[in-house]
């Protein structure tokens, strides 16, 4: 595969309207003095700030995303364009090497090899073209309208949820259903039922067949069996046309992963090693995927926010969402590439558009920002921040800590009634 002829570089004139193609703004009007706690009686990270304090971050902000987005070139499109050719070069030698996989030594280059193109693909690739990060570079096969990449959820789909639902409605409380993804109670303000108590095994199935269940979230397939005896025929088509486009998906990408490429091999005997490697792979980049999203999303330290404190938000109440909702990652250049930079989460989330291999250059001026307002800017090591979400995950499976009652009834009262109604979703 080859990339489309460079093209000259250009940028679209910004104007106040364009600053953040995601930020959602319903009034101009500064609000009151925020309350000094959250509706579940934690402190307010932002209660300190005055109004005037709040649409200022947005006024520095604005300013430092026109100063980036103004400064996009040449050396941005190389940036992109040397990532999308080393992956296909690591994929394709990858490949190769697989077809004699039944040499160990070859089984396990090419496995490592495929499952860092994957990750790439997946991640630095995939993840931000069809943000539009690179659209201004007017390139058609690097375009978030055009790009469809090596997973189970067809970006048509993935658009919709990730860019215009979560992106929006940052972890909002009723909104952002990437808040635990529908499976998952990651907060304690989310009402315990029974069926959260064994969410530590559906955090590990889902993290290992990750692709599969974006894809079901996306379609909104839970919605769908909750409401589908209330829905109109129009919506049911709707939801059918989209699930066969899913369907679709996977078979394509399964039949080349678990089908083609191990035919290849099989002169060499390699069919099922070479099968093997591409089902490794494809967990890796799951698990790899799952734990940078989890990371930048749950750890201890990030707030969520009830519906109605977005009522009325304005432009720097929005910004201070995103800073306040995100988490990052530390570590080396590679890593960051690695996670697509979305080890630079707070900074993605503040501006989604903006391309990846900018992050880091912002990233020490939105953490000065942050800590002249005093506001936290939640950091970590992977493997600090991805253990502390998944004992986080583990405490939020019991209901909460309430005086006077222990939990251990409640889960016994909820268990009684599961048996009598089967009903797991009663909230306590």
């Amino acid at each position: 595969m080859t990339l489309a002829p460079e093209r000259p570089v250009t940028t679209a004139p910004t104007t106040r309207s364009r600053v953040n193609s995601r930020l959602s703004v319903a009034s101009d009007a500064p609000r009151p003095q925020r309350p000094a706690l959250t509706a579940s009686g934690r402190p307010n990270p932002a209660a300190h700030l005055t109004p005037e304090d709040i649409e200022q971050i947005g006024v520095e902000l604005d300013a430092l995303r026109e100063e980036v987005m103004s400064s996009r070139g040449a050396k941005d499109a190389a940036y992109i364009r040397t990532v999308i050719k080393t992956q296909r070069y690591i994929e394709m030698g990858s490949r190769a090497v697989l077809l004699f996989s039944a040499f160990p030594p070859a089984w396990v280059l090419g496995t490592a090899g495929l499952s860092v193109s994957k990750i790439l693909e997946n991640m630095e690739i995939g993840h931000n073209v069809m943000h539009g990060q690179w659209d201004w570079m007017r390139d058609p096969k690097i375009h978030s309208t055009q790009w469809e990449w090596d997973n189970a959820s067809p970006s048509r789909q993935w658009k919709h949820s990730h860019n215009e639902i979560h992106h929006t409605f940052t972890n909002v409380l009723g909104r952002d259903n990437d808040l635990g993804y529908g499976i998952l109670r990651v907060d304690e303000d989310q009402p315990w039922t029974l069926f959260y108590l064994f969410q530590p095994i559906w955090h590990v199935s889902n993290a290992v067949a990750f692709e599969y269940g974006i894809a079901a979230y996306d379609l909104e397939l839970g919605g769908y069996l909750a409401k589908r005896k209330r829905m109109s025929d129009a919506d049911k088509a709707t939801f059918r046309a989209d699930a066969k486009e899913v369907l679709t998906k996977i078979r394509r990408n399964m039949t080349r992963d678990y089908v083609i490429h191990p035919l290849l091999s099989l002169p060499t005997g390699s069919f099922l090693p070479t099968m093997g490697a591409n089902l490794v792979a494809n967990v890796v980049r799951n698990l790899w995927t799952n734990t940078v999203i989890i990371c930048g999303h749950f750890p201890p330290g990030i707030a969520t926010f009830e519906k109605t404190s977005i009522e009325g938000e304005t432009r720097g109440e929005w910004y201070l969402r995103q800073m306040l909702g995100s988490g990052n990652l530390s570590g080396s250049k590679a890593m960051h590439v690695m996670t697509g930079n979305l080890s630079h989460q707070i900074e993605h989330h503040l501006f989604p558009d903006m391309p990846s291999n900018r992050y880091a250059e912002i990233a020490p001026r939105i953490r000065d920002l942050m800590a002249r307002y005093d506001l936290p800017y939640v950091t970590g090591s992977l493997p600090r921040q991805a253990s502390s979400v998944y004992w986080k995950v583990i405490q939020l499976s019991l209901p909460n800590k309430v005086e006077g009652r222990r939990r251990r009834d409640v889960i016994l009262k909820a268990a009684k009634h599961f048996a009598r109604t089967g009903n797991l979703g009663r909230r306590y």
